[in-house]
């Protein structure tokens, strides 16, 4: 069972309080301001107190919040302290120069303070709708490590560039499991190794989906449960390895949460950046290169451009896998050497990464299992698949592409090992990623699971499934499964 863990501390003034997503000053503003409001209809002996109280928590957390980075949830807050401001000084002001205080009107001054009321309390609902995301604390009896490698492929010219001398090139990040750090370790960013490559990807996110940049400002100051570049975890065993290649314009710390999952219980994850697919790479040398594979919005189109798309991709993972083995035998000097585990390798996708998965798996026997998060199978030849495999889908509406479930059904009924179609009521697309941990929680675009069950009910579903076929563990698969959602097997020459 996952749970909330402590927020890492990092030392800032800002640091997140556990399931608030607002630090101490944060907290402090609002009452504050609350207070400088409700002052003016306070019996008049209590209003001097209340007014300078509440002024020197608004003014203290002002400025301190000015200096170490104010988040634009708390602006609101600020504005609403501001226009109360002047009705709540103007008794002191009048009594301290001996002018008679007047006062408006309570049916007259009600309206205003009702409205700051409102204006304030639009911070803390900004701040719920758009939080710093917490990640649920890995369950597993291993620590987290994190690293990123970058390779190229010498064999493979970049297609979407012009430079003939131009070769496919790849980042990747690697989750495994880790000796246990020290207390006070530093907790790795979520969306990149340094500040500046997580709001440039935090940037290119917002910019791919339509969304103002500021309005998920929180997702870049997020860390992890992982610590970068922990040694290894001791003792002489060799992990599974699990392939992760993101949705369309998504990146390789989409499914941090899950990542972490899987490695707190002895595997190792290579999520992949897809180079001009992803929405931002920060390569090595400092270049960015951002995405130019965006969708049409056309069906038959994107369709088309789509089986192009996954060819590249599932190009991409095979690659890895070839790294990845090369790593693990020591070809070039690694604290991985001789723990990898590449002949138990599943490959796995979110979206249109969960397509490149199965075509992957599909052209590359090495890979043994295979996970697709709600993605739509683009190979048109209806090739076989020979490893056993899990689809978990979103809640199927009127607004589904007909075209889904029938691609998918015949994928999986084709499979020459058991098959797995998981139906998760409530989900949605992005119930699959990390976005219910900081997106609105909205039905339609999220799901109705929450931001804790969204995360917990992939990890639960796609840990079971690997454990059985990579681990060859006792067969409860279809009981946790099923516990989930509407379950669908297909076993070899059957459909159900």
């Amino acid at each position: 069972m996952w749970h909330r863990g402590p927020r890492p501390q990092d030392g800032r003034v800002t640091e997140i309080i556990t399931g608030l997503s607002m630090s101490p000053l944060e907290l402090l503003a609002v009452p504050g301001a609350v207070a400088l409001v409700v002052a003016r209809w306070l019996p008049r002996a209590a209003r001097p107190r209340v007014t300078i109280a509440a002024g020197a928590v608004l003014a203290l957390s002002a400025i301190v919040l000015s200096v170490v980075g104010i988040r634009w949830q708390m602006l609101p807050v600020l504005a609403g302290a501001a226009l109360a401001l002047p009705s709540a000084l103007s008794p002191l002001l009048r009594r301290r120069t001996g002018r008679p205080a007047w006062r408006a009107r309570w049916w007259l001054a009600l309206p205003g303070s009702v409205a700051c009321i409102g204006l304030i309390a639009t911070g803390p609902v900004a701040v719920w709708a758009f939080p710093v995301p917490v990640f649920p604390e890995p369950s597993g009896r291993f620590a987290v490590g994190t690293r990123v490698v970058q390779w190229t492929d010498p064999h493979r010219p970049e297609t979407a560039t012009a430079d003939p001398r131009d070769r496919r090139t790849v980042v990747v990040q690697l989750w495994y499991p880790a000796r246990k750090s020290p207390a006070g370790a530093q907790r790795a960013r979520y969306l990149g190794r340094t500040e500046h490559e997580a709001r440039t990807v935090s940037e290119a996110l917002a910019r791919h989906v339509g969304l103002p940049g500021f309005l998920v400002d929180g997702v870049p100051r997020a860390r992890t449960h992982s610590v970068f570049n922990a040694p290894v975890a001791g003792g002489s065993g060799r992990f599974p390895v699990v392939l992760f290649s993101p949705g369309l314009g998504g990146v390789r710390t989409q499914n941090t949460a899950w990542a972490e999952e899987l490695a707190s219980h002895g595997y190792v994850v290579a999520a992949l950046d897809h180079p001009y697919d992803s929405a931002a790479v920060v390569l090595a040398d400092g270049r960015t290169i951002t995405a130019k594979v965006t969708s049409t919005g056309d069906p038959d189109k994107d369709e088309k451009l789509g089986i192009g798309w996954t060819a590249v991709r599932a190009a991409d993972l095979s690659f890895v896998l070839t790294q990845l083995g090369r790593l693990d035998r020591g070809e070039t000097a690694d604290p991985l050497t001789g723990r990898l585990d590449t002949g138990r390798a599943a490959v796995t996708g979110h979206s249109i990464g969960g397509g490149s998965a199965v075509q992957a798996a599909r052209q590359d026997r090495r890979f043994a299992a295979v996970i697709d998060l709600d993605g739509y199978p683009y190979d048109p030849t209806s090739r076989p698949l020979h490893q056993p495999a899990l689809a978990l889908t979103q809640a199927i509406t009127p607004d589904t592409d007909p075209r889904y479930i029938p691609r998918l059904t015949k994928v999986l009924k084709l499979n020459t090992a058991t098959s797995y179609r998981l139906t998760v009521p409530g989900a949605a697309h992005l119930t699959f990623m990390d976005a219910p941990l900081y997106l609105p929680p909205v039905p339609s675009i999220l799901g109705s699971l929450g931001r804790t069950e969204s995360p917990h009910l992939v990890a639960a579903t796609t840990l079971a499934f690997l454990d059985t076929t990579l681990r060859h563990r006792p067969d409860a698969l279809t009981a946790v499964l099923s516990a989930y959602g509407d379950l669908t097997v297909y076993h070899p020459g059957n459909s159900r």
